[in-house]
C-alpha cells in the first residue's frame, strides 16, 4: 500500500532559485528568491511583519532540494493562508474558532477505564482551570460523546480572548492549532504560555496515546499523527514569531 501511495504522489515543481532571503520594505519583511519578491498563491507579496518569521520562511525555502515540496513547508502554508484567506475574513475565522468553544475536546470525559479518566483529568483539568481563572469561563463537563450545552457567558469569554489576537498570522496559527488538536482551549492555553508545545500536543491526544498503550502502535496512524504534529509545531512557531 505504501508503494502504491508513493506512486500516486503528484509531480513536484523543480526548484527555480538558488538563494532565499529576506528584504525589509515598507515596514514589512519580504521573502525573496534570488532577489525577487516571492508571491502567495493569491499573487500577493509573501511578506510578514516580523523579521524572525520572515527568517523562518526563508529557511524553509532554502532547505528545499531539487524540487519544491509544500508538505515540508508548513510555516509557508500557514503564512500563505494568513495573507490570502484569514486577513480579508478575520471575523469569519474568529466565529469558526468560537464554535469550538461550544464543543471542545476537553469537556467530554471517559467514565472508564479509570486510567484513561485519570489521564484526561490530569491533562485537561489545568486547561479548564486556566480558562476559569484567567477568563472567567466555567464550562460544563459530560461523560461520553453526548453533546453538552455550554453557558453563553463562558463561550462569550472565549470569544473575547480570541478577539484579542489581532494579527492575521497569529490568528491563522491559532486556527491551525485548534483544528489539529480539536480544542480551542488547549490552543489558547498554549498561546498564553500556560503549557509548552509538547504538553499541548500530548493533551490533545490523551485518548489516542491510551489506546496505543493498550493495543500497540499502528504504523499508518502514527504517520498521520507525526505529520499533524509537525504542522502543530509549525503553527506554534508562527504564533510565537508573529508576536515578535
Amino acid at each position: 500500500m505504501r508503494a502504491a501511495q508513493a506512486g500516486m504522489k503528484p509531480t513536484l515543481p523543480k526548484r527555480f532559485y538558488k538563494d532565499a532571503g529576506v528584504e525589509e520594505r515598507d515596514g514589512l519583511f519580504h521573502l525573496t528568491l534570488d532577489g525577487r519578491t516571492a508571491k502567495t498563491p493569491g499573487k500577493q507579496a509573501l511578506a510578514v511583519p516580523s523579521r524572525a518569521l520572515a527568517g523562518a520562511l526563508a529557511e524553509e525555502w532554502q532547505g528545499q532540494g531539487g524540487e519544491i515540496d509544500p508538505s515540508t513547508m508548513p510555516i509557508t502554508r500557514i503564512v500563505n493562508s494568513a495573507i490570502d484567506g484569514v486577513s480579508p475574513r478575520q471575523r469569519d475565522v474568529v466565529d469558526d474558532l468560537v464554535r469550538y468553544a461550544g464543543s471542545d475536546l476537553v469537556y467530554y470525559r471517559a467514565g472508564e477505564p479509570e486510567r484513561l479518566a485519570a489521564s484526561q483529568n490530569d491533562a485537561w483539568g489545568p486547561v479548564l482551570d486556566w480558562a476559569r481563572d484567567t477568563h472567567g469561563a466555567r464550562f460544563a463537563l459530560g461523560e461520553g460523546v453526548m453533546h453538552v450545552t455550554q453557558p453563553d457567558d463562558a463561550v462569550a469569554a472565549i470569544r473575547r480572548a480570541i478577539e484579542e489576537v489581532e494579527s492575521p498570522f497569529a490568528l491563522a496559527a491559532l486556527h491551525v492549532m485548534t483544528t489539529l488538536s480539536g480544542s480551542v482551549l488547549i490552543a489558547l492555553a498554549h498561546a498564553a504560555e500556560q503549557m509548552d508545545v509538547d504538553q499541548a500536543w500530548a493533551a490533545a491526544h490523551v485518548d489516542e496515546l491510551y489506546q496505543e498503550s493498550v493495543w500497540g502502535e499502528d504504523y499508518e496512524a502514527m504517520e498521520r499523527r507525526r505529520r499533524r504534529e509537525a504542522d502543530f509545531r509549525a503553527a506554534s512557531e508562527v504564533y510565537r514569531l508573529a508576536k515578535r
